[in-house]
């Protein structure tokens, strides 16, 4: 043992780190008495992992105990001057680990912003001693030759060489044949945006100097055009960017250049934020008695109450009270999360708060870059002005708050709101609830059409409550009408998809140059391509579902893996030409809709159109301006969205959405058509909805039609008690996936015996899934039902034992299975 260890042993410095992969203990690492003196808990580490992977670790504790079974290794490197998560947002993660069954490692995996977790990329270098080139193969000398002109090759370099992906078998081999060496290397993902500003050399900046400076240049006649326009400038006592100088002066980066390379001007860069929200704060406008009243009382119900709920129905107003709160916790200097379901929302709620909160107002969501969400993060840790108000998606629950004030979480009942895939499947408003535990603040959930949850925990006492029901400027309701399509179709009154009753009705809206919006919960052209002469259907060859057929590129394509083909000729069974498409998607209203309108413009807003970053801006912005006239759009279009123009809201097909094989449907089927409805008669005039359905007798469209949220909710609660569903009984899900079919059927069929026989809650499968394999992995389901006043805590615990001993046993580990807690 050489001095140097000994040395790390007699002081015994050791730190616990959370690694970003999904194990459940940490690791412990040493480290010399200096690193313990300037480590803190929440400061990132390089350490090295496995056979030389070297991983971004987050410090947990400094402590002085060696781990047991396994010799601490050293650290890499620090990477932090100071901690950049703080403890709060620690015992956030710890309870989102241990509530929704998962590890700290996906947590803080999940948490930070991808360029915070520097990895390290292998990197080839040349070994100097080799000589005898002869012994190389085509692909190996490649490499080698490359090695001649550069120092090292990273292994994406390698592919591009060899233009191939499978590189290692060659690399393998030239290490054997001691060609190269390996190593791995640390890189730094996150650039700081700088902007090039030019100034005078101090050398220049007495006056004196300045004659003898324009002397000097008076033959160079736009070199001293550019100086004089920088003096101009310098009257603004701004620093003066390059790209503003070369305008004004009408002239080119070379002659600028000239000028810094005679030591005349010199360049500078200062760093700054890649997006910033201009504006002064303006008076909110004045709330009206309904709004003031529900005002008050959300406040009054934050003195007894940690979290209220505000059910407002649609269009009244329920965001001016948010910014009237919002406001009183900014004048207090306290942060406010302003939590939204979708990116769509944030277009044009980012509108409307930029002008009451421009210069407090930061946005964070998946659509922005890595280096933007870098910048938010840092201003938010750093508790900056232009950080108080975060607008964001899910994602923003993990910002690094130190001082938080309020947290809202509009349209709360929206399943967006719940993490599916991958790790930690947590849901944002609950998570948002325990976080404004932790801060001892206040949650305002707010909805038209609240969650059967949250409005039970409502009436329960157990949140505050605030109903708001009055439009705003007293606009009343729309007027909804069922279509009976099964009538219309008897009655050869259909053109399409669309009856001839809803055709009158855009027509009349179109006549009185209103809008339109059209709802289908279904993106492509047709969910299937069906063989008149037998019967089959194209199939995904890795998933268990038919290919949609998409209109405008041809082709049929799986929406589960992506995979696509181009669109059939002739049926792949029987040859038969007779391909017929069954169902419609956006994509077949919106061309139906171009036969039967053709002077009229069309859009279209689902995942097809909406992919770029400025996606949903670009066609929100378009319908805002009415350059649309009919906008087709599946359940993007219920979220909140505000056009004063558009009078009639049409629903395709109402009955997809209610045979949906979930305990769920039928609540969710009602949020979605009173949300898309209140799309409708937002301004002056009372708007129209008209849903097209086989059975206009359903009981929730009936409730749809006459708003009545209460007969829904007390329908629904009732069903779920009988049916031991949630709010009275917690699930949890246990999904088995594996390619083998047999392989994924014998673990399912262990781990739902010994479920049985250990956990003495109601065990359901396990099961088939209605879609029973995606990317050719064969699924199997096991539900497990917790009932009320027993503790999930102690089901848990059960569950896991049951679970580690099904993961010790060899034939089972390849089996991939993921736990969800509380899947709505």
């Amino acid at each position: 043992m050489n001095t140097f260890t000994f040395y790390f042993y007699e002081l015994n410095n050791f730190i616990n780190v959370i690694l970003p992969i999904p194990l459940q203990k940490q690791f412990t690492y040493k480290i010399t008495e200096a690193e313990a003196a300037f480590l803190k808990s929440g400061m990132r580490v390089a350490v090295e992992f496995g056979k030389s992977k070297i991983y971004t670790a987050l410090v947990y504790t400094i402590h002085n105990e060696p781990p047991v079974g396994y010799e601490a290794k050293e650290i890499f490197q620090i990477l932090d001057e100071t901690p950049i998560v703080n403890e709060i947002q620690l015992a956030h993660w710890e309870w989102i680990s241990n509530y929704y069954m998962c590890s700290l490692g996906e947590v803080f995996r999940a948490a930070l912003p991808s360029a915070f977790l520097l990895e390290s990329e292998t990197v080839i270098q040349q070994n100097i001693g080799f000589t005898t080139e002869e012994l190389l193969n085509d692909d190996e000398f490649l490499i080698y030759e490359a090695l001649q002109h550069q120092t090292q090759l990273t292994i994406n370099q390698i592919v591009e060489i060899l233009g191939k992906k499978a590189v290692f078998p060659v690399i393998k081999d030239l290490i054997e044949k001691n060609v190269i060496n390996v190593k791995e290397q640390i890189y730094e993902q996150y650039k700081p945006k700088l902007i090039k500003y030019v100034r005078l050399n101090a050398v220049w900046n007495e006056k004196e100097k300045l004659s003898e400076l324009l002397e000097t240049l008076s033959r160079a006649q736009k070199q001293r055009d550019v100086i004089l326009t920088y003096f101009q400038l310098q009257t603004t006592k701004k620093p003066i960017k390059v790209v503003d100088l070369q305008e004004k002066a009408n002239s080119s980066a070379a002659v600028i250049k000239s000028l810094v390379d005679k030591d005349i001007l010199e360049y500078y860069f200062i760093q700054t934020d890649r997006i910033n929200f201009d504006g002064n704060s303006k008076e909110i406008k004045i709330l009206t008695s309904h709004q003031e009243e529900a005002f008050l009382a959300i406040k009054k119900c934050f003195e007894t109450k940690q979290v209220t709920l505000l059910k407002g129905i649609t269009s009244s107003g329920k965001t001016e009270i948010y910014a009237k709160l919002i406001k009183q916790q900014l004048e207090q200097g306290k942060q406010v999360l302003y939590l939204l379901p979708e990116i769509a929302l944030t277009t044009q709620l980012i509108e409307r708060l930029q002008i009451y909160f421009g210069e407090y107002l930061s946005i964070f969501h998946s659509k922005y870059s890595m280096n933007e969400r870098v910048e938010v993060w840092n201003n938010v840790l750093e508790n900056n002005q232009k950080a108080q108000l975060i607008l964001g998606a899910r994602s923003s629950l993990f910002l690094p708050f130190s001082d938080l004030g309020l947290i809202i979480v509009d349209e709360e009942h929206e399943p967006s709101f719940k993490q599916y895939d991958p790790s930690p499947r947590y849901h944002a408003r609950d998570a948002a609830i325990v976080l404004a535990n932790q801060h001892n603040t206040k949650v305002l959930l707010g909805s038209a059409t609240p969650s059967i949850e949250t409005f039970y925990n409502a009436q329960q006492g157990k949140y505050g409550f605030v109903e708001l029901n009055r439009r705003f400027g007293n606009v009343l309701l729309p007027e909804i009408e069922l279509v009976d399509v099964k009538e219309k179709h008897r009655k050869k009154r259909m053109k399409g998809h669309f009856s001839d009753r809803l055709l009158e009705m855009i027509s009349d809206a179109l006549k009185e140059k209103e809008q339109v919006i059209l709802f289908q919960n279904r993106r492509g052209f047709a969910p299937v391509v069906e063989c008149e002469t037998c019967g089959v259907s194209p199939q995904c060859p890795q998933c268990d579902v038919s290919l949609t057929f998409h209109s405008y590129r041809k082709e049929l394509r799986c929406h589960y893996c992506g995979y696509r083909q181009a669109m059939l000729h002739n049926c792949g069974a029987c040859g038969s030409e007779k391909l017929n498409t069954k169902g419609f998607g956006t994509e077949q209203i919106e061309l139906e809709l171009q036969e039967l309108f053709p002077n009229v413009n069309i859009g279209r807003m689902d995942l097809d159109t909406t992919r770029g970053k400025y996606g949903y801006q670009k066609i929100l912005g378009q319908f805002q301006a009415q350059e649309i006239d009919i906008l087709v759009g599946t359940q993007m279009l219920s979220k909140g969205l505000d056009f004063a123009n558009v009078s009639l809201v049409g629903i395709m097909n109402a009955d997809n959405m209610l045979n949906f094989p979930d305990f769920r449907a039928h609540e969710r089927s009602y949020q979605l058509m009173v949300q898309v409805s209140g799309r409708a008669g937002r301004d002056q005039k009372r708007g129209k909805v008209a849903i097209q359905t086989f059975n206009p007798y359903h009981q929730i469209l009936q409730q749809v039609s006459t708003n009545s949220y209460d007969e829904m909710f007390k329908e629904q609660l009732q069903e779920r008690w009988q049916y031991h569903y949630p709010p009275f009984y917690r699930i949890i899900k246990i999904t088995l996936r594996h390619k083998n079919f047999n392989s994924v059927e014998d673990g399912a069929n262990w781990l739902g015996k010994s479920l049985t026989a250990n956990v003495k809650e109601q065990i359901l499968g396990p099961t088939t899934p209605a879609i029973s394999k995606i990317r050719n992995y064969y699924i199997r389901q096991i539900i497990i039902k917790i009932p009320p006043k027993q503790s999930i805590a102690a089901s848990k615990n059960k569950i896991i034992r049951v679970v580690n001993a099904f993961q010790a046993i060899k034939e089972f580990r390849s089996i991939k299975l993921t736990i969800d807690v509380d899947n709505y």
